[in-house]
């Protein structure tokens, strides 16, 4: 039995025990209904809440989108210019190129024309042999330094104005620096040596395009071995920037300034390829065009007391660096 309900007992309430468990009832439906419209609107407070910052964060976005866009656009429209520039720069130079040699290239041309008429227009049968071979020799003569003219043009044509394109393939520094040594001293004067120094390990490797090293090696030990008549050609090779760093010291003048100008800008002088074919000192501009294309740096430098230092570093993943050791 209920004995007493608000504060009254049921002997004392004038109200029947249906009408107080009906206002018990009523009263529990109307707090449980009170508080589920709070929870509501609590939740829908929490809602607009979550949709502000969502909304907030969606257009922070959409700006955030829209400025690297717009910084992508510039990097790239600066790009396109430097390329326009540089494209209409290496147009000019190869104008300019084509025209001062074409002196150069049109007098081995002439000079066969006008040795075999020579030969053709002669009505004496009777030409005497040793007439015949030293027109036959001058007409072979010039053939050959056509041919030399073609074959430097079409390895300049190489390293500009190119896509760049690279066959990587891992080997012992060791053992490639090694066969660079070999190969220089077929140039080298008798009382000149080539001498190979690392602080690497001879286990070390690194992966690089052995066909475009190979060029630039050979490039600058060739001019090294023009230039000095005695004393060592040192080779040293080391790991540095996540990359590797090569320099090439020896006693002489090695044409420096070479460096400072691209392929075109070393040729545009008149008789450029004759020079470059008795002295191969184009190849400097050559080996700053591969260091270029490989992202590198290449430094060349002639001291007072005439040694020079070429040095030149690319990036390059190297193993084993130190193993060993």
């Amino acid at each position: 039995m209920i004995n007493n309900i608000i504060g009254l007992t049921i002997k004392e309430s004038p109200l029947s025990t249906k009408t107080i468990l009906f206002f018990l009832a009523f009263s529990y439906i109307y707090s449980t209904f009170a508080a589920l419209n709070a929870k509501i609107i609590y939740l829908f407070r929490q809602f607009d809440f979550i949709m502000s910052v969502l909304f907030f964060t969606i257009i922070f976005l959409l700006v955030a989108f829209g400025i690297c866009l717009l910084l992508v656009h510039r990097h790239y429209i600066k790009l396109m210019d430097v390329a326009v520039k540089r494209a209409q720069k290496s147009e000019q130079l190869k104008s300019v190129f084509i025209e001062n040699i074409s002196r150069t290239l049109r007098s081995p041309l002439n000079a066969i024309t006008g040795l075999c008429d020579m030969i053709l227009e002669e009505k004496d049968e009777n030409m005497q042999p040793d007439q015949v071979k030293k027109l036959v020799t001058d007409i072979n003569d010039s053939t050959k330094e056509l041919t030399d003219f073609v074959m430097q043009l079409h390895e300049m044509s190489k390293f500009e104005g190119v896509t760049p394109s690279f066959t990587f393939i891992e080997v012992n520094l060791t053992e490639l620096m090694a066969s660079y040594r070999r190969e220089a001293m077929n140039y080298t004067k008798p009382d000149v040596t080539v001498r190979v120094t690392s602080d690497l390990s001879p286990h070390c490797r690194a992966i690089l395009d052995t066909n475009l090293m190979h060029q630039l090696m050979m490039h600058l030990l060739t001019n090294a071995a023009n230039h000095v008549t005695q004393g060592d050609i040192f080779i040293r090779y080391r790991c540095e920037r996540r990359g590797l760093k090569v320099s090439i010291s020896y006693t002489g003048m090695g044409q420096a300034e070479i460096v400072g100008t691209d392929i075109y800008s070393f040729l545009q002088k008149e008789n450029a390829l004759k020079d470059a074919d008795k002295s191969s000192i184009y190849g400097l501009a050559i080996c700053r065009a591969i260091v270029d294309m490989l992202g590198g740096e290449f430094l060349m430098d002639t001291e007072y007391d005439k040694k020079t230092v070429a040095s030149f570093w690319f990036p390059c993943k190297m193993k084993d660096v130190y193993k060993d050791m």
